[in-house]
Protein backbone atom coordinates (compact mmCIF):
# COMPACT_ATOMS: atom_id res chain seq x y z
CA UNK A 1 0.00 0.00 0.00
CA UNK A 2 0.76 3.20 -0.38
CA UNK A 3 0.08 6.82 0.70
CA UNK A 4 -3.49 6.96 1.47
CA UNK A 5 -6.29 9.09 0.89
CA UNK A 6 -8.83 7.49 3.41
CA UNK A 7 -7.94 9.30 6.40
CA UNK A 8 -7.96 13.41 6.40
CA UNK A 9 -4.73 14.91 7.65
CA UNK A 10 -6.44 16.46 10.18
CA UNK A 11 -7.76 13.20 11.42
CA UNK A 12 -3.62 12.04 10.81
CA UNK A 13 -2.93 15.04 13.46
CA UNK A 14 -5.80 14.27 16.43
CA UNK A 15 -4.34 10.14 16.06
CA UNK A 16 -0.85 11.40 16.58
CA UNK A 17 -2.13 13.76 19.54
CA UNK A 18 -3.95 10.92 21.31
CA UNK A 19 -1.04 8.69 21.09
CA UNK A 20 1.41 11.86 22.70
CA UNK A 21 -1.28 11.92 25.58
CA UNK A 22 -0.97 7.99 25.88
CA UNK A 23 2.58 8.27 25.94
CA UNK A 24 2.97 10.07 28.74
CA UNK A 25 0.85 7.28 30.36
CA UNK A 26 2.74 5.02 29.08
CA UNK A 27 6.31 6.62 30.19
CA UNK A 28 4.93 7.32 33.12
CA UNK A 29 4.44 3.79 34.13
CA UNK A 30 7.69 3.03 33.38
CA UNK A 31 5.92 0.47 30.00
CA UNK A 32 8.43 1.19 27.60
CA UNK A 33 11.47 0.20 26.80
CA UNK A 34 14.38 0.07 24.06
CA UNK A 35 15.92 -3.57 24.19
CA UNK A 36 19.40 -3.27 22.60
CA UNK A 37 19.61 -6.95 22.15
CA UNK A 38 18.60 -7.13 17.81
CA UNK A 39 20.79 -2.93 17.81
CA UNK A 40 23.45 -3.66 15.03
CA UNK A 41 21.66 -6.39 13.03
CA UNK A 42 21.84 -5.99 9.42
CA UNK A 43 18.42 -7.00 7.04
CA UNK A 44 18.13 -8.07 3.76
CA UNK A 45 14.87 -7.65 1.44
CA UNK A 46 13.68 -8.72 -1.45
CA UNK A 47 14.63 -6.31 -3.45
CA UNK A 48 18.60 -6.67 -2.86
CA UNK A 49 18.70 -3.77 -0.11
CA UNK A 50 19.87 -4.03 3.14
CA UNK A 51 19.80 -2.10 6.15
CA UNK A 52 20.85 -2.28 9.97
CA UNK A 53 18.42 -2.06 12.95
CA UNK A 54 19.42 0.89 14.89
CA UNK A 55 16.74 1.23 18.18
CA UNK A 56 14.00 -1.20 19.00
CA UNK A 57 10.76 0.09 21.31
CA UNK A 58 8.54 -2.03 23.30
CA UNK A 59 5.45 -1.30 24.92
CA UNK A 60 4.66 -4.15 27.55
CA UNK A 61 1.13 -3.64 28.39
CA UNK A 62 0.13 -5.04 24.65
CA UNK A 63 -1.10 -8.53 24.43
CA UNK A 64 -1.48 -9.84 20.91
CA UNK A 65 -5.08 -11.57 20.74
CA UNK A 66 -4.16 -11.11 17.33
CA UNK A 67 -0.63 -10.51 15.83
CA UNK A 68 0.18 -8.28 12.73
CA UNK A 69 3.33 -7.35 11.45
CA UNK A 70 3.90 -3.31 9.84
CA UNK A 71 5.93 -2.84 7.40
CA UNK A 72 6.85 1.13 7.09
CA UNK A 73 9.33 2.58 4.20
CA UNK A 74 9.85 6.24 3.17
CA UNK A 75 12.19 8.22 1.67
CA UNK A 76 13.05 11.87 3.76
CA UNK A 77 13.89 14.57 1.31
CA UNK A 78 16.93 16.13 1.58
CA UNK A 79 18.49 13.71 4.02
CA UNK A 80 22.00 12.94 3.04
CA UNK A 81 25.46 11.72 3.46
CA UNK A 82 25.92 13.27 7.62
CA UNK A 83 22.38 14.30 7.83
CA UNK A 84 21.00 10.63 8.33
CA UNK A 85 23.67 10.56 11.37
CA UNK A 86 21.47 13.47 12.54
CA UNK A 87 18.08 12.03 11.16
CA UNK A 88 18.82 8.79 13.37
CA UNK A 89 19.78 10.58 16.70
CA UNK A 90 16.67 12.93 16.34
CA UNK A 91 14.18 10.12 15.51
CA UNK A 92 14.20 9.09 19.51
CA UNK A 93 11.87 12.39 19.63
CA UNK A 94 9.04 11.04 17.28
CA UNK A 95 8.69 8.31 19.98
CA UNK A 96 5.20 9.92 21.52
CA UNK A 97 4.19 9.88 17.78
CA UNK A 98 3.44 6.18 17.90
CA UNK A 99 3.75 4.49 20.81
CA UNK A 100 0.33 5.21 22.22
CA UNK A 101 -1.43 4.22 19.02
CA UNK A 102 -4.02 1.38 20.30
CA UNK A 103 -2.00 -2.15 19.66
CA UNK A 104 1.41 -1.05 19.45
CA UNK A 105 3.76 -3.45 20.42
CA UNK A 106 6.87 -2.94 19.34
CA UNK A 107 9.24 -1.06 16.40
CA UNK A 108 12.34 -1.67 15.04
CA UNK A 109 14.16 0.94 13.47
CA UNK A 110 16.22 0.72 10.48
CA UNK A 111 18.71 3.05 9.49
CA UNK A 112 18.55 4.23 5.54
CA UNK A 113 19.71 1.19 3.11
CA UNK A 114 21.56 1.41 -0.08
CA UNK A 115 18.89 4.01 -1.80
CA UNK A 116 18.04 6.84 1.53
CA UNK A 117 15.44 4.87 2.40
CA UNK A 118 14.29 4.38 5.65
CA UNK A 119 12.18 1.09 6.99
CA UNK A 120 10.26 0.30 10.31
CA UNK A 121 9.37 -2.93 11.32
CA UNK A 122 6.38 -2.91 14.08
CA UNK A 123 4.48 -5.63 15.61
CA UNK A 124 0.90 -4.71 16.06
CA UNK A 125 -2.34 -6.05 18.17
CA UNK A 126 -4.76 -6.50 15.14
CA UNK A 127 -4.11 -6.04 11.21
CA UNK A 128 -6.95 -3.32 11.26
CA UNK A 129 -5.18 -0.96 14.12
CA UNK A 130 -1.56 -1.25 11.95
CA UNK A 131 -3.63 -0.55 9.05
CA UNK A 132 -5.38 2.46 10.86
CA UNK A 133 -1.78 3.74 12.31
CA UNK A 134 -0.21 3.29 8.86
CA UNK A 135 -2.43 5.49 7.42
CA UNK A 136 -2.23 8.33 9.76
CA UNK A 137 1.72 7.91 9.17
CA UNK A 138 1.59 8.62 5.49
CA UNK A 139 -0.32 11.39 6.20
CA UNK A 140 2.36 12.95 8.44
CA UNK A 141 5.76 11.03 7.12
CA UNK A 142 4.10 12.91 3.60
CA UNK A 143 5.35 16.32 4.54
CA UNK A 144 9.03 15.66 5.31
CA UNK A 145 9.60 12.73 2.59
CA UNK A 146 9.87 12.36 -1.26
CA UNK A 147 6.55 12.38 -2.79
CA UNK A 148 5.25 9.13 -3.48
CA UNK A 149 7.84 7.15 -1.29
CA UNK A 150 5.57 6.46 1.85
CA UNK A 151 4.51 2.63 1.33
CA UNK A 152 3.39 0.33 4.45
CA UNK A 153 2.90 -3.04 3.99
CA UNK A 154 0.73 -5.25 6.95
CA UNK A 155 1.00 -9.38 7.57
CA UNK A 156 -2.09 -10.12 9.50
CA UNK A 157 -2.03 -13.20 12.10
CA UNK A 158 2.28 -12.64 11.89
CA UNK A 159 4.46 -12.59 15.11
CA UNK A 160 7.53 -10.39 14.04
CA UNK A 161 10.13 -12.21 15.58
CA UNK A 162 8.75 -15.04 14.23
CA UNK A 163 8.26 -13.68 10.66
CA UNK A 164 11.94 -12.43 10.62
CA UNK A 165 13.28 -15.74 11.68
CA UNK A 166 11.38 -17.91 9.36
CA UNK A 167 11.59 -17.16 5.87
CA UNK A 168 11.77 -20.78 4.63
CA UNK A 169 7.65 -20.91 3.95
CA UNK A 170 7.79 -17.85 1.51
CA UNK A 171 7.32 -18.77 -2.34
CA UNK A 172 10.82 -18.97 -3.87
CA UNK A 173 9.41 -16.26 -6.89
CA UNK A 174 8.75 -13.29 -3.93
CA UNK A 175 12.83 -13.25 -3.50
CA UNK A 176 14.85 -10.66 -5.08
CA UNK A 177 11.44 -9.03 -6.35
CA UNK A 178 12.12 -5.12 -6.90
CA UNK A 179 8.49 -4.50 -5.41
CA UNK A 180 8.81 -6.68 -2.62
CA UNK A 181 10.81 -4.48 -0.43
CA UNK A 182 8.66 -5.26 2.74
CA UNK A 183 10.05 -8.55 2.01
CA UNK A 184 12.99 -9.58 4.61
CA UNK A 185 14.75 -12.28 2.34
Amino acid sequence: MSETDTVSTRSAWRAVGRSMVRFVALAASGWIHQPRERVGERLAFANGTSAVIYRETVVDTVGHDVPAVLVVEFRLRAVHGWLHWLFRLESILNTPLFVGFPGFASKLWLAHDEHEVYRGIYEWDGAERAVSYAEALSKILALVCVPGSVEFHVLPDHERDAWLSDRKGLPANEYHEPRAWWLVA
